[in-house]
């Protein structure tokens, strides 16, 4: 069921349709060597097979996963001799480009760029992160979309259809809801599709049914897998999204992307990992119980194992998404650091400093050192930072949560807390 024209294909109408650069190239044989990027089913292959069809190249078909360069050499060599006594170009398609390692992509670099071959790389990971970054800056990268609903069920019925490629000579009928079933949950993958409807058919034909119905496909799609590559682009897509679910306080949102995870397969125990640094760095002190639950799932798993332990998780997921957000601390420590590291080891005021000997005392060491319990449990006006950063302010507590009970309390200690616009940094802002 590929098809062998460029305007059989459907769907990828942002590629291919009237005007755009690629359809241009295609229509007028003037192929760039490119990287073909999308999910499984979206068309990679046979737009290749496409653009073999209608320009006068050579095309030769390379399996990422079965070849190795020795095989590479061989079309190398064949390429060149074509160009040079015949003119003719060649297409090298390479499935599955993201599985060559560097030494593999770097043995293709010189016959791409001085134009030997032409090369169509098909990959549904990330070419940024699986494609070496000189053969990446040779090609041009075109993102290939999940077929819509509309495209599938156009690829069904063109299938019903068609009694060669397709299931035309299998004696049946098959209702409209089924086409539509097929169509919504194929999520995107016209193979995902036309395999579906291949089962339904021969289920029919096996059981002596003459109509394909809703439940029959529903039988053929019980087995479909999640999308989710735990080493790829979509782990990073969908632990952000996650991350994001959670800091925006949207409990429904964390708990499905929680589940897309588990489901197709991720670690517990690194989704526990993220939950247990967003409950510092998100949330704080404007709620500390969020941390002693993080700490107490990641217990739970690990005393509990799956499936039992996921209860522990959805709670922890659920309290996250719902507690009140601060970044305050984390805000706190960033702040700190960059004095540390721009300002060095500033020394330690002398009131501060121990003195456990004769000799530290007559330095000076402890010397006004005012001991806080001796005056109600705060020493009003006493400092504690080096003489150079009194005055500086790196936590700023936000006006949530119990963290508003911190920022009140400190507000009482040392006075009202500035805006960040015109807060008073120390010496240093005087002196600039």
């Amino acid at each position: 069921m590929r098809p062998n024209r460029l305007e059989d294909v459907v769907g990828q109408e942002h590629l291919l349709g009237d005007g755009h650069i690629l359809a241009r190239a295609i229509r007028s044989d003037r192929i760039p060597s490119m990287i073909l990027w999308g999910p499984p089913g979206t068309g990679k292959t046979s737009l290749a097979h496409v653009i073999a069809n209608e320009t006068n190249s050579i095309f030769v078909p390379f399996s990422a996963v079965l070849g190795g360069v020795p095989e590479l050499r061989k079309i190398i060599a064949a390429a060149k001799e074509q160009k040079n006594y015949y003119a003719k170009t060649t297409i090298l398609f390479i499935d599955e480009i993201h599985r060559f390692n560097k030494a593999q992509q770097d043995a293709l670099l010189p016959h791409v760029e001085n134009g030997t071959v032409t090369l169509i790389g098909a990959t549904t990971e990330n070419p940024s992160f699986a494609v070496n970054s000189a053969l990446l800056s040779r090609t041009r990268v075109f993102d290939l979309k999940p077929l819509e609903t509309v495209h599938l069920q156009t690829l069904v019925e063109r299938a019903l259809q068609d009694d060669e490629h397709g299931v035309g000579h299998v004696p049946h009928q098959i209702d409209e809801d089924a086409i539509a079933a097929i169509s919504e949950n194929a999520r995107g993958d016209a193979r995902r599709a036309l395999s579906a409807l291949e089962l339904a058919t021969d289920y029919a034909k096996s059981a002596g049914v003459e109509r394909v119905t809703v439940p029959i496909v529903q039988e053929a799609l019980a087995t479909q897998t999640l999308l989710y590559d735990k080493s790829g682009e979509e782990h990073y897509n969908v632990i952000s999204a996650f991350i994001k679910s959670m800091r925006g306080s949207d409990p429904d949102a964390a708990i499905y992307w929680m589940m897309r995870m588990l489901e197709a397969g991720e670690d517990p125990l690194f989704i526990l990992r993220r939950m247990l640094i967003f409950a510092s760095e998100d949330i704080g002190n404007a709620d500390p119980r969020a941390l002693e639950l993080a700490v107490n799932a990641d217990a739970a798993l690990r005393r509990l194992g799956m499936p039992e332990g996921i209860f522990a998780m959805a709670q922890c997921c659920i309290y996250l998404a719902s507690a009140p957000k601060s970044n305050a601390s984390y805000e706190a420590w960033k702040a700190a650091q960059v004095d540390v590291r721009e300002l060095g080891a500033l020394p330690v005021p002398l009131k501060l400093r121990n003195a456990p000997t004769k000799a530290m005392e007559s330095w000076g060491y402890g010397e006004g050192y005012r001991y806080p319990h001796d005056e109600g449990g705060h020493s009003p006006g006493e400092t504690y930072l080096p003489d150079r950063l009194v005055g500086r302010r790196y936590y700023r507590p936000h006006d949530i949560g119990l963290e508003a009970r911190i920022r009140q309390r400190l507000e009482e200690l040392r006075g009202p807390l500035k805006s960040k616009a015109g807060a008073s940094d120390g010496p240093d802002e005087a002196e600039s």
